[in-house]
């Protein structure tokens, strides 16, 4: 009782609330504790120990060398016009414009990259700026074991390279579809940063479909990724969880020259295309839509900094900057100004998916593409060309198949004909050189304005030749006589015109 004579009430209630609260708080911290170890516990448990073990035995450290040329280089004596021999013209010593040649010797370079073993017979691919004018390719096995590699075929616009050594049961790496790769994902980048042979770094796929413009005319589609790439890893693999090849490790983003959160990779899915047209051709069948393009994004926003309002009917996909003329794509009727959101049955948000759906592909592939003009959405099927703009495979042409064997000039040749370089035709069978009137022994000097010095010099110039439309050789060449000399030779049949 109370001093006013009447009873408290009861607290139950209240203490069983509060006792019902208080358990609701520890089972709910109880509940948090539990989900945020759990997630520890997940991110603990990737384990890429597997995929390293896998794949580090496919990748080769390259070890390139450059010899030392010599090279006739022209420069300018301000004094040659004031010292020069008064009888220099009439006798033919000098031009009076103060120009002299010399020989220069150019220092021997070594460089170094990386791999990735393709077969076990020997095919390796890296980055075509890692063997890039190599005179020695050195392939070094994770097991120490060495071999001298050759060159296959090398592609400047995907920065890829083919190289083969002579070896047998070689550690082959597993090749998986880029296509299937998510961004989240976890992935290994394996290569031989500052020369730092098998080194494996990881982190995750950070974007797809990347494209830098880091290099003038060059096909871009790449896998970005936070795992650390170094100067050195250019040509190594990019491996997912499984250890299986995703992409080449190509080039960093850096104001340091050193790693500093991104690196990029090149496709798998472009590499298989590359890798298979180099080994059969030599050289890469390239695909061409005949466009001009970029993000649609990165149109509306320059439209917007000249205070233009820009309606497309969508804010991704690859905005049409122009049309070549005779090209695929005016073929099927495409403008500038449209905007490509599909191809071949695949979503396009951004010019680098349309790089690499393209980049896949065959000249003759028939292709449906999709397209707004006006916001209003249309089909077309375009069939794809090649360099030359026509739907079929490039024709490869060589020394050989030219119809011609070719060798320098000798020191002996050199001295008793006066002549700094040249390719003395050695051998002719019916074939474009011997039909356009060239003869044996006949000394090739200049090429389409090359000098040429190697029988790669030559092979260079026509393939350049055979990309382009012309598809001509124009050969300035001089007889053991002294008697100078020019030829066109025609890549291409008239017939076939």
């Amino acid at each position: 009782m109370s001093p006013t004579g009447h009873t408290h009430p009861p607290q139950r209630k209240h203490l069983n609330f509060t006792h019902y609260l208080y358990n609701m708080k520890k089972t709910l911290l109880s509940f948090l504790a539990f989900a945020m170890s759990m997630a520890v516990m997940a991110i603990e448990h990737v384990d890429l120990t597997g995929a390293a073990e896998q794949a580090v035995n496919s990748v080769v450290y390259i070890k390139v060398t450059v010899n030392s040329k010599t090279q006739t280089v022209e420069y300018f004596d301000p004094f040659e016009d004031f010292f020069s021999d008064p009888f220099g013209d009439f006798f033919g010593r000098g031009q009076g414009n103060g120009k002299r040649q010399r020989q220069v010797e150019t220092p021997k370079k070594q460089g170094s990259g990386s791999g990735v073993i393709l077969s076990e017979d020997g095919y390796i691919v890296t980055n075509s700026h890692v063997v890039e004018g190599a005179d020695e390719i050195l392939v070094k096995m994770n097991d120490n074991r060495e071999f001298a590699a050759r060159i296959i075929g090398s592609d400047k616009s995907t920065d890829l390279a083919l190289i083969k050594v002579e070896e047998k049961g070689l550690p082959a790496i597993r090749v998986a579809d880029s296509n299937t790769l998510k961004v989240g994902e976890w992935v290994l980048a394996i290569g031989n940063p500052y020369g730092l042979t098998s080194t494996v770094t990881a982190g995750i796929v950070s974007a797809k479909a990347r494209s830098l413009g880091a290099r003038q005319n060059s096909i871009e589609s790449f896998i970005q990724t936070d795992a650390a790439i170094n100067p050195g890893n250019s040509g190594g693999a990019l491996v997912n969880a499984d250890g299986a090849l995703v992409g080449i490790n190509a080039m960093l983003y850096s104001q340091t020259g050193s790693f500093t959160g991104y690196g990029f990779a090149i496709p798998s899915s472009m590499m298989n295309k590359v890798v298979a047209d180099l080994k059969e051709f030599g050289m890469v069948q390239r695909a061409k839509l005949g466009i001009q393009y970029r993000d649609v994004s990165a149109y509306i926003d320059e439209q917007h900094g000249k205070d233009k309002e820009v309606d497309l009917g969508t804010v991704s996909g690859a905005y049409i900057e122009e049309v070549a003329a005779d090209g695929a794509a005016e073929e099927a009727g495409l403008e500038k100004g449209d905007v490509i959101v599909s191809i071949d049955g695949k979503e396009i948000t951004k010019s680098g998916d349309l790089q690499e759906i393209i980049a896949v592909k065959q000249p003759g592939d028939k292709v449906p593409v999709v397209y707004l003009r006006n916001k209003k959405r249309h089909t077309a099927t375009v069939t794809l060309l090649n360099e030359q703009g026509k739907a079929s495979k490039l024709e490869i042409i060589d020394e050989e198949g030219l119809g011609a064997s070719l060798r320098p000039v000798s020191e002996q040749e050199k001295k008793e004909l006066a002549l700094s370089h040249g390719l003395v035709v050695r051998t002719l069978t019916q074939g474009k050189m011997k039909a356009a009137g060239i003869e044996k022994d006949l000394i090739i000097q200049k090429v389409n304005g090359k000098e040429m010095r190697t029988v790669d010099d030559f092979n260079a110039v026509v393939k350049a030749a055979n990309l382009s439309t012309d598809r001509v050789l124009e050969i300035r060449a001089v007889t053991k006589s002294g008697i100078k000399k020019m030829f066109l030779v025609e890549l291409e049949d008239p017939k076939k015109k």
